[in-house]
């Protein structure tokens, strides 16, 4: 729930809660899910019926309060609107779980689960000793961190600590993934004895995965990688197709001399060449309710919880960065304040890299989320189911649901009239009605799991 409300927001809410249109304006807000910044939209829409031209139903802003109509941001980022966040981290946990258990509902057969699948980790490459918790010792510094303790993933040294080569590395980490799943084809074909071109026939491999950024501020994968028969999912895997051939070949790609990102030397910068980091973490997925802890549940929440999360948990900005000047007001850490100097020194040095543009996300500007084509099924294809439901939710209440869609002509005109919720009060009421419409979906599911149908 929000915390305690500060007296000036509180009058507001109350003021907002005894406003004649109050009951309205908390629909719409109801509606976006409780939207932190919902768009504000002007205008009409108009149903006739094509035969005779009768007006079947008209609807207008003009009577909603302010003359406005609100819609959900869609913003996937928790730091700017943990609905519409919530919202996206629920499509992601779909669409991973559908590839690891099946889903009819997306034409994915329950038995995917019986495909070699693993869970793994991608790390990226030192850039000199930081902060830690090792398992059995003190950090190299001498202390025994505490769990929350701000020091954790900075630079013992950071005047030796390689700023400008974490930061080059982020912003090749996609093109790093990429080399990597060229490789790992060849891989699995080596192992099978079988030539490239032999293993599209016989089967492929599919994935799904989410970026996270470490304490430290470097970008690693999460990925769930499957095996499968050559059209995807719904075909079963060959023989040789294992668990065990799918983790030794991720080993043998991710360590392949191929498997690298070369950055040629700028004046004062050397050459580098990127690589994975030596932390490489392969486990295979088990089914759901086995007693494992890696199982299809675990790591389809895992991905979707990190799919809302970018490099704002280092303690840099949400945003594109105007100025440096901008950090101070904000308070960054020393750490990624000097990541975040990095791009600004190195952009003139890599024009075409646009490093400053992406100083916000340290460098990194790949997609968090991303999956091979046959996985699953897409997050697209989520949004229009929910799209299709409430559009037919809506002309259900109209009394539109018996009407063919061929013969009802739509006729709109909708402007942009901002953005947000400009009184305090009211934003408030929205962080209210997401924390509810959150526990009332989550008991639900509860429910459900409880009950073995989720």
């Amino acid at each position: 729930m929000p915390d305690l409300l500060d007296p000036t927001t509180l009058s507001d809410l109350l003021r907002v809660a005894s406003a004649s249109d109050h009951s309205r304006r908390e629909d719409q807000i109801r509606r976006t899910g409780g939207c932190a910044d919902p768009i504000h939209l002007r205008g009409w829409v108009i149903h006739k019926d094509k035969a005779t031209g009768a007006t079947l139903h008209h609807y207008s802003t003009e009577s909603e309060p302010g003359g406005r109509l609100r819609v959900a941001c869609g913003n996937r980022r928790a730091s700017r609107c943990p609905a519409c966040a919530w919202t996206y981290a629920g499509d992601t946990y779909h669409f991973i779980r559908a590839g690891l258990a099946g889903d009819d509902r997306r034409d994915i057969r329950a038995t995917v689960r019986d495909h070699p699948r693993v869970f793994a980790t991608l790390t990226a490459p030192s850039f000199g000793p930081v902060h830690n918790r090792p398992d059995r010792a003190a950090c190299r510094c001498g202390i025994h961190h505490a769990p929350d303790a701000p020091e954790l993933g900075t630079a013992l040294d950071p005047a030796t600590y390689d700023y400008a080569g974490a930061v080059l590395f982020n912003h090749h980490a996609g093109q790093l993934w990429q080399r990597f799943t060229n490789r790992l084809r060849r891989e699995i074909a080596a192992r099978a004895g079988i030539t490239q071109r032999e293993l599209k026939e016989r089967a492929r491999f599919s994935y799904g995965k989410v970026a996270e950024f470490q304490k430290r501020g470097a970008i690693h994968f999460h990925a769930v990688i499957r095996l499968d028969g050559p059209d995807g999912p719904n075909t079963p895997p060959p023989s040789w197709a294992t668990v065990q051939l799918l983790t030794d070949a991720i080993h043998a790609a991710t360590t392949h001399a191929y498997t690298s990102v070369s950055v040629p030397a700028v004046e004062d910068q050397p050459a580098r060449t990127f690589r994975w980091g030596a932390q490489l973490d392969v486990r295979p997925v088990k089914a759901f309710g086995d007693g494992s802890d890696i199982t299809e549940q675990a790591v389809a929440s895992y991905v979707a919880k990190y799919a809302t999360k970018a490099a704002e948990t280092t303690g840099t900005l949400d945003r594109r960065i105007g100025e440096l000047p901008e950090l101070d007001r904000h308070h960054v850490p020393d750490h990624t304040r000097r990541l975040i100097e990095a791009c600004k020194r190195l952009d003139p040095l890599y024009p075409d890299r646009r490093l400053w543009a992406w100083a916000h996300m340290l460098g990194f500007r790949g997609h968090f989320s991303s999956k091979s084509r046959r996985y699953s099924t897409t997050l697209g294809t989520l949004r229009q189911a929910r799209a299709d439901y409430r559009a037919a939710q809506e002309a259900a209440a109209l009394g539109l649901d018996d009407a063919e869609p061929d013969t009802v002509l739509v006729l709109a005109d909708w402007q942009y009239a901002g953005h947000g919720h400009p009184p305090p009060g009211e934003s408030a009421l929205a962080a209210t009605i997401h924390c509810g419409l959150q526990l009332n979906r989550e008991t639900a599911r509860d429910a459900l799991a409880n009950e073995g149908e989720w």
